[in-house]
């Protein structure tokens, strides 16, 4: 990957929603909002921002979820597609 963020923010790669349920019946593909869940795959150093330290808290590998507007979608290639946030766009660390 060639993108590196810098000061607070992070690079995430948006997971994708299941197409069934559980029972087997399968969801439409219309009317469907983008998971606001996401993969870790680049995290910037931090640093003053804004004129406050800022420490970074999530890691690459970490899946977080991230505010609904937040962030700039990403497209590199045909097939990778990436979302860079603030830090304090993400709201959660899934553990």
């Amino acid at each position: 990957m060639n993108l590196v963020p810098l000061g607070d923010r992070v690079v995430l790669k948006q997971l994708k929603e299941e197409e069934t349920t559980q029972s087997g019946i399968v969801l439409p593909g219309q009317n469907k909002e983008k998971p606001q869940q996401g993969e870790v795959v680049a995290v910037g150093p931090g640093g003053m921002v804004d004129g406050k330290e800022v420490a970074m808290a999530v890691k690459v590998g970490d899946q977080v979820i991230f505010s609904k507007y937040s962030g700039n979608e990403v497209k590199l290639g045909e097939n990778e597609e990436y979302i860079i946030v603030r830090q304090n766009d993400i709201l959660a660390i899934v553990k």
